[in-house]
């Protein structure tokens, strides 16, 4: 049986994007009316207070999101350290905060699609439905069947959306700040309350900061957790503070605040048109765009909602605070149907009868409740001193930090209405009496707190979070992993591995990448892999039998992944692999004549060595290998030598030059002694097209064994490549061989 583990798939951008991405749409788009109404240009003082209010229990929750990076985030914290009673609480609450947010952000993104179209009211016998409702309740049909049915992908698409939204905010704000009137400003508190709109203006804007926690409900699947988790959770939350407060200002500078606040106003659209009118006479253009941006912002924010939702419910399934029905993967979409299902119909409900405010206001007083629980979580996780409780990251002035990031929560919910406190209160009890009635028969579940006032501190039970870990077989130092996908070329591939492991006394990794959808939490697809993908565990033990035939010792993995190829490089690192052994793409993974995808070609280095089997029936008995003496030659020759020792191959090497014949093969011969080779035949041609030359001597081969491209990527998309050319032309197999090495970005683009 191999051994099943969660990829780590979320680099920092990607996981800053994730709170960035819910939280950038909230405040500038949907809310300024209201908040000026409140605070007039002094609700930008609400934001930084916000801000404040989150980075307390941002610091909390990197704390506990490394030591325990689980599904489920704030509410597994909660339920771990404080029991199952709070965790029912917390549950409860981040999972009806989720749908309150994701029905205020789709009235917003309805709120948008009526300012493009007319969308008429519905008229029913009881109640009357507005055209923007109506717009926001298919909206919602529409962003809860994608995540119903699983859409692939849909991380790359937040990184876009997040950078188009912050270019559009960056401009908005520089074109609104050449138009300022500062005077505008004076007063800066003109509403009845003064200053002390501030904290009632920071209630309800408090909406736009509830994104950061939901990067902890990933913890699991993120990239060196112990810097990057830190880094998205506490970046985000000072990237939307700073941007926020900068626009409310740069706002209120540009329309005096009353007009702003004016019923019936739209001022992040009518600034638009007077920001970009006076600067470039673009008016229409100006708030054609916010209206695109304002679409976005509010879907991606919805959307991310809704994703968590699912993942929280799978969390609290897990620890059966709520029935496992809920979390059961569909046979077709593997996406947890259910959940999202049941979520997706309270949402709706929600669209229909909420009015804006009152949503908003429920969705973070919620979520107060819940970070404040959370803050109480650190502190007993410190306290309790448990042994395994070994977090990568600590926060800041311990216990000043959690205290207070506890005492802001709570006590900004004083600053609601009545109705959002007393729906506050009634989840609270709802959430204790489900505790009582349905959770406390079903779950052994008992929290460190428990555990820690009723036993001594020798007696403490193992953690709820460990680290999975993997041991390595003997088998030497070098490491060859083969990424196994299409059960046709496994033993071609597994052969080709285990030649170049016996050849260096190491050790096959074979592993399988079964891809999850992005709704479905990698854990609860760990739970699922038979349904996710059938031939998985059939295909890696076939690795081991052909492997084993070797005499080498062999690993097999399945990696869960909301990616598919991407991910192979990923857990080449994480299994220290020094080869990779892999399968030739359709496409080539977007960047023709190299072994990774043109978009890792740009940004990273390969983490080992690589070499692309192109698949026509592995045959070794008669091996080519080109060189002109190009940096990746050393790694061809390495191949062939190992291939040439494992199963008494015939051995040409082959150069094609425009010089002559005596240069040629001076270099030839130099280059075979460099390499030690001393069993081959050595073919000089004279011509300059080289590629016709490798062609016909493919033509007497079984094996082709060629370096990679070094020309560019973008020579190679507009022109093609020789390697990829022959490997097209030839009619036996071929070995792609890429060395690990630094490449500046100018040698990735020009070559």
């Amino acid at each position: 049986m191999a051994d099943e583990e969660l990829a780590k798939d979320l680099g920092p951008l990607a996981a800053l994007t994730i709170g960035v991405g819910t939280m950038i749409g909230a405040g500038i788009f949907v809310l300024p009316r209201q908040a000026y109404q409140i605070a007039g240009p002094a609700i930008a003082l609400s934001f930084v207070v916000g801000g404040v209010i989150s980075l307390f229990t941002a610091l909390s929750a990197s704390e506990l999101g490394t030591a325990m990076p689980k599904a489920g985030g704030s509410y597994y914290y909660v339920n771990h350290a404080l029991g199952p009673l709070f965790g029912s609480i917390a549950g409860m609450g981040n999972w009806m905060g989720l749908a309150f947010a994701s029905a205020f952000y789709m009235i917003g993104f309805g709120d948008f699609v009526t300012a493009l179209v007319t969308v008429p009211p519905i008229d029913l016998n009881v109640i009357r439905i507005p055209g923007t409702q109506v717009a926001a309740f298919f909206a919602g049909i529409l962003f809860i069947g994608i995540n119903y049915v699983g859409a692939k992908e849909t991380g790359r698409l937040q990184n876009v959306i997040v950078i188009m939204l912050v270019a559009i905010l960056t401009v908005f704000s520089i074109l609104g700040f050449l138009q300022a009137d500062l005077s505008t400003l004076k007063p800066f508190a003109p509403t009845k309350d003064g200053y002390g709109a501030v904290l009632p203006g920071t209630a309800l804007v408090f909406v736009s900061f509830l994104g950061f926690a939901k990067i902890t409900t990933v913890a699991e699947e993120i990239k060196n957790p112990g810097r990057n988790l830190p880094l998205a959770v506490v970046g985000s939350v000072v990237i939307v503070t700073t941007m926020y407060a900068i626009l409310m200002i740069v706002m209120a500078s540009v329309i005096n605040w009353t007009e702003l606040a004016a019923p019936g106003a739209d001022p992040v659209v009518e600034v638009a048109e007077v920001a970009f009118g006076n600067s470039l006479g673009l008016a229409g253009v100006g708030a054609g765009l916010i209206i695109f941006g304002g679409l976005l912002a509010t879907a991606s924010s919805a959307n991310a909602s809704i994703l968590a939702s699912s993942r929280i419910n799978f969390a609290m399934g897990r620890d059966k605070l709520i029935t496992a029905w809920l979390n059961d993967i569909h046979d077709k979409f593997a996406t947890p149907y259910r959940s999202i299902a049941v979520t997706g119909v309270i949402i709706l409900v929600l669209i229909l009868i909420g009015n804006i405010k009152t949503l908003a206001k429920a969705g973070s007083v919620l979520h107060l409740i819940v970070y404040g629980l959370l803050n109480l979580a650190l502190i007993v996780m410190r306290e309790a001193d448990v042994a395994e409780y070994d977090p990568a990251f600590r926060v800041p002035l311990y216990p000043i930090t959690p205290i207070l990031g506890a005492l802001f929560s709570f006590a900004l919910i004083a600053f609601m209405n009545r109705i959002e406190i007393a729906l506050a209160v009634l989840f609270v009890v709802f959430g204790i009496g489900w505790f009582f009635v349905y959770a406390r028969p079903r779950t052994d579940k008992q929290g460190v707190l428990s555990r820690y006032i009723l036993s001594r501190p020798d007696d403490m039970p193992e953690p709820a979070v460990s680290a999975a870990t993997s041991v390595k077989p003997d088998g030497g130092d070098y490491r060859v992993m083969v990424p196994l996908a299409n059960p046709e070329h496994e033993t071609d591939l597994i052969s080709l591995a285990s030649a170049v492991a016996s050849q260096r006394g190491g050790t096959v990794v074979a592993t399988h990448i079964v891809q999850v959808p992005d709704q479905t939490p990698l854990a609860s697809g760990a739970e699922h892999v038979e349904e996710l993908d059938a031939e998985s565990a059939d295909l890696l033990e076939r690795a081991r039998n052909d492997a084993e035939t070797f005499g080498v010792p062999v690993e097999t993995h399945t990696i869960l992944s909301h990616r598919s190829f991407e991910e192979i490089f990923d857990a080449a690192q994480s299994h220290d692999a020094d080869l990779v052994v892999m399968g030739w793409g359709e496409d080539s993974h977007g960047s023709p004549g190299r072994a990774e995808s043109a978009l890792d070609e740009l940004t990273n280095g390969l983490p080992c060595d690589v070499v692309v089997l192109r698949n026509r029936g592995f045959d070794p008995s008669r091996v080519l290998v080109p060189t002109a003496g190009g940096p990746d030659s050393a790694l061809s020759a390495a191949i062939a030598q190992m291939l040439q020792a494992e199963y008494g191959s015939e051995l040409s090497l082959l150069h094609v030059t425009d010089e002559s014949r005596e240069a040629g093969e001076e270099f030839l011969a130099d280059w075979a002694t460099d390499h030690d080779i001393r069993d081959a035949n050595l073919v000089v041609v004279e011509e300059d097209d080289v590629e016709a030359a490798i062609e016909r001597a493919a033509a007497d081969c079984s094996l082709l064994v060629i370096g990679a491209t070094e020309e560019g990527l973008l020579a190679r998309l507009f022109r093609g490549s020789l390697a990829l050319d022959i490997v097209d032309d030839v009619d036996c197999s071929v070995l792609l061989a890429e060395k690990q090495r630094k490449r500046s970005v100018r040698e990735r683009l020009l070559g």
